[in-house]
């Protein structure tokens, strides 16, 4: 495989605009095949290139999202949860970005937390600038959006709301997830019987929209300035609620019936049996939920497409469209009731793989554009593509020892690579779940890891037998092959590959490929050592 990030394309992107999801799965999206019209979407993969094997490293929020922006593995970067602080010795998109003379702009979520403790254990202090990158990981937040909670008195999107006559001490809770019951009470988001509600906001006004507004306007005062903007937007994650005409856009006609079969509840494997006891897997095991689900969270898919349309036009009068590598993913799926389960988490398919579009504007793409790529590709490769588009490339080659995804523009420009990855890991630490009570683990007993190659998926499990399954001919992991004794070759050929992975991590990260070459022998040259001389 080539190395992380060096690409031969004589000129560089000007600007990068990289578009994440919360909680998106692929295949809901016409652009691979499903049910929801995504015009703008297939408009951008008409221009660019699809890349139908994406998959992210955790199908949870915090510790995917960290992966995206420090191009490693969970293992490595070690947040494995949500709300886990980043070590201060890791680097993010920010930091590298920094390096080359440009800021990393942050409009919406990232589920950063900063490592306070390590900070004051070091004794460092830090100026106003460096505060606000530190408790940003790098990036210069235009504006920090997580959402999924009531906002704080400062918060612009809540000053917004006011502003807009949302006349509440609670406008998000009573307005953006809030609904009207059929008897006037106010009816709440975090409830799912209430999803199919339209929100109280008005569809202009809710956060999707407020995002892309905002996002406008800071490519209207960048000028001449080169940029780099992260727009990440948090739906269709919950709370379930979309305003109208959202809401009932779509029906359960409209949506895919969950994968699952009642075998799977017959003896299953330990931990996905305690995942199965979970709240949300016995509400989203009945038909009733995911009936009222789904169907919204495809009118929020479909506003986050409605609002990058008014994106790209915005862009395309600017001439921004010529001169931007744009991103698209998500930073996980999704299952609602796939799998008799509810959340993401697991390693099922709807999770792992997520959409990945990329448009290079530049020439050196023309070749592959309105392509499908088959190749596999980690969400770890967004890190160092983005300084490679960006003409970084001194910068790739100086963090070489730290970057363990790789750069996507040769599959973008058609180069010839040679040998690229034939498969791709997964990582989930299910120590802060109800599952591991369940089990009765100790909070270190709660790892799981898989690798996925082009037929079989195997997940190793601390403690317990690992799952298998036959994705040729079982193409929906209905059937765990992991107990199978015919299958224990092929379990110990997976687990081989895992021990590989595990032991090929990047561990040095304090010193670069150069630096270790150039000390290399070097004791007398450098210090006047003379080690076993006779």
């Amino acid at each position: 495989m080539k190395p992380a990030g060096i690409s031969p394309a004589p000129a560089s992107n000007r600007n990068v605009l990289f578009i994440m999801c919360d909680q998106l799965r692929a295949d809901y999206l016409s652009t691979y095949g499903g049910a929801i019209p995504m015009p703008n979407l297939d408009r951008l993969a008409r221009r660019g290139v699809r890349f139908d094997k994406a998959y992210v490293s955790s199908g949870v929020c915090g510790p995917s999202r960290i992966s995206y922006y420090c191009g490693r593995y969970p293992v490595s970067h070690r947040v494995t949860w949500n709300r886990v602080p980043l070590p201060i010795d890791e680097k993010m998109l920010g930091h590298y970005l920094a390096e080359g003379g440009m800021r990393a702009h942050l409009l919406g979520k990232t589920h950063f937390v900063p490592d306070h403790k390590g900070l004051a254990a070091a004794g460092y202090t830090l100026d106003a600038r460096h505060r606000m990158l530190f408790d940003e990981g790098g990036f210069d937040a235009v504006e920090r959006y997580d959402g999924h909670f009531e906002l704080e008195a400062h918060s612009p999107y809540r000053q917004y709301l006011i502003e807009r006559g949302y006349q509440s001490e609670r406008p998000w809770t009573d307005y953006v997830i809030g609904s009207l019951a059929p008897d006037g009470s106010l009816a709440s988001g975090w409830l799912l019987r209430n999803a199919g509600l339209p929100a109280r906001v008005r569809a202009e006004d809710s956060e999707t929209a407020y995002l892309t507004t905002r996002a406008i306007e800071f490519m209207q005062q960048q000028g001449d300035q080169r940029w780099m903007l992260h727009l990440s937007y948090i739906k269709p994650h919950w709370p379930t609620k979309a305003p109208a005409p959202y809401h009932n856009m779509f029906g359960v006609e409209d949506c895919a019936t969950p994968v699952r079969d009642a075998a799977e509840r017959n003896n299953p494997h330990p931990v996905f049996g305690a995942y199965q006891q979970l709240e949300e897997s016995i509400t989203f095991a009945g038909e009733e939920a995911w009936r009222t689900v789904r169907p919204v969270v495809m009118g929020l898919a479909r506003q986050i497409d409605d609002e990058l349309g008014r994106l790209f036009e915005h862009m395309q009068s600017s001439g921004r469209l010529d001169d931007t590598l744009i991103i698209f993913s998500s930073d996980h799926g999704d299952l609602a009731g796939d799998h008799w389960l509810g959340e993401k988490e697991y390693f099922y398919e709807p999770v792992m793989r997520v959409p990945l579009i990329i448009a290079d504007p530049r020439t050196n793409a023309n070749a592959t554009r309105g392509s499908a790529e088959q190749r596999f590709v980690e969400t770890i490769d967004v890190l160092p593509t983005i300084l490679d588009a960006l003409g970084m490339q001194e910068v790739l080659t100086q963090a070489a020892q730290r970057i363990e995804g790789h750069s996507l523009l040769p599959l973008l420009h058609a180069e010839p690579i040679g040998a690229w990855r034939d498969c791709v890991f997964g990582q989930l630490d299910y120590a802060y779940r109800q599952a591991r009570q369940f089990l009765k683990r100790a909070p270190d007993e709660c790892n799981g890891t898989m690798v996925r190659d082009g037929r079989y998926k195997y997940i190793h499990w601390q403690g317990y037998r690992g799952q298998l399954f036959d994705l040729l001919n079982d193409p929906n992991e209905l059937h765990d092959l992991g107990a199978d004794a015919g299958y224990t070759p092929v379990c110990l050929e997976m687990q081989q590959r895992l021990f590989e992975w595990l032991r090929t991590r990047k561990r040095r990260t304090t010193e670069t490929y150069q630096q270790v070459d150039a000390r290399t022998h070097a004791h007398e040259r450098m210090m006047g050592i003379q080690i076993g001389k006779w």
